[in-house]
């Protein structure tokens, strides 16, 4: 591992750690840890309990990333180079924001418009899309299904495809944010989410199926 390349997204990572750190004695023993689908406090617990919240999504997900390009059998991810570097970055930031923000509305204990969580992940599966023409075949990121990592042209054909469908599926869903209650945008969200992965994997089988014949 480069630590001087690593530096940057370590920073980014221990970010909501310095944050609760900051705010700690700020915080009431009792906060709340779970919000309903209006985005309605439902269940409060102890404030040792938001150490979890920058554990498992900034520094699991790094962590995650930073082993993955070491154990992928096919070594396609080291081949993405600085690509694969950018999308470590950008998933890190992403979790890291959503760190500060889960820290940040426990501290004030107010009401988490689920809207606001939809549209960052908007914003992080336009990204994606944009990314998955670059991905090379792999058992770890990407639309991995039996018939894609059987054949290099269905899984170009199939991301090249999925990054079209995950871009406009992002977009839709942070419009719906911008525009609808949280009833309706969590419709629209789930709409987006089954279109998003069953659309690729039909494709996918059908190319495959298509190119054996």
């Amino acid at each position: 591992m480069n630590l001087k390349k690593e530096l940057p997204i370590i920073g980014i990572v221990l970010l909501p750690f310095l944050y609760l750190a900051y705010i700690w004695n700020q915080l009431p023993q009792e906060v709340p840890l779970h919000y309903n689908i209006k985005g309605e406090i439902d269940r409060y617990g102890d404030k040792s309990e938001l150490v979890l919240i920058p554990i498992l999504l900034p520094l699991l997900i790094y962590v995650i990333l930073l082993v993955v390009p070491h154990i992928d059998p096919k070594k396609q991810i080291q081949k993405m180079g600085k690509k694969y570097d950018s999308l470590k970055l950008v998933i890190t930031t992403f979790m890291s924001v959503l760190a500060l923000f889960f820290i940040y509305i426990a501290k004030n204990q107010s009401i988490a418009n689920p809207n606001y969580i939809l549209l960052l992940t908007g914003v992080l599966f336009i990204i994606f899309g944009n990314y998955f023409k670059t991905i090379k075949a792999n058992y770890f990121i990407g639309i991995r299904t039996p018939w894609t990592l059987e054949n290099e042209s269905v899984w170009k054909e199939t991301h090249k495809l999925g990054g079209k469908i995950w871009f406009a599926g992002g977009l839709l869903i942070i419009l719906s944010s911008l525009i609808f209650n949280e009833k309706i945008n969590i419709i629209i969200y789930m709409s987006c989410i089954a279109i998003m992965v069953l659309v690729p994997v039909i494709y996918s089988y059908l190319l495959f199926k298509k190119l054996k014949d």
